[in-house]
């Protein structure tokens, strides 16, 4: 693997780690409980430094990321993302959901239909918790059967998983009751 360097950006979401190669975003790391927890988070298991000058795809990225948090609608699809390591069944469920937009979401099952792989929302579930640049890659916009939130791995559970989904202004309605009352 080239060489990777990282930076943190702080944004009304909290602090983002950032790392890149110079073919792309290798990792993004959603907000934990602080700088330091994000970058631990951010540089584990990877051999990084913190970078004192920024490419121009990183610095174009950063900004997407920043006014993602505000809460403009950002299309990350332009950010070059290096997925070194990953299998092909993986890089073609990432593909297929790179294509979902800002606001728009789906079932595991869609995703796995979408990415040429009907039946087998599982491997799509395990494929997001495994996935290494959230938001760039947007499995926020994954949810289980039923528009029920699912799982969510990144630091916050679904909590962070439900505030991405409200900055996109998706909403998730309650479940229905299990009865309804007779009107008699």
């Amino acid at each position: 693997m080239s060489p990777v360097q990282h930076t943190l950006i702080e944004t009304k979401l909290g602090w983002i780690g950032l790392a890149w190669s110079p073919s792309g975003i290798v990792r993004l790391h959603l907000p934990a409980a602080d700088r330091a927890a994000t970058e631990r988070g951010l540089v584990k298991n990877l051999d990084s430094s913190e970078a004192e000058t920024l490419p121009a795809f990183v610095a174009a990225a950063v900004g997407l990321v920043r006014r993602y948090a505000e809460g403009e609608r950002v299309d990350f699809s332009g950010v070059p993302v290096a997925l070194d390591g990953v299998d092909p069944m993986r890089r073609a469920m990432y593909a297929a959901l790179r294509r979902v937009g800002h606001g728009e979401t789906l079932t595991y099952g869609q995703l796995a239909e979408r990415a040429g792989f009907p039946g087998l929302a599982r491997d799509i579930g395990a494929a997001m918790g495994r996935n290494p640049v959230p938001l760039i890659i947007p499995c926020h916009r994954v949810l289980a059967a039923g528009g029920k939130i699912g799982g969510f791995s990144a630091p916050g559970g679904t909590t962070t998983k439900q505030r991405m989904l409200a900055l996109e202004n998706v909403t998730l309605g309650s479940p229905p009751p299990a009865q309804q009352a007779f009107a008699f």
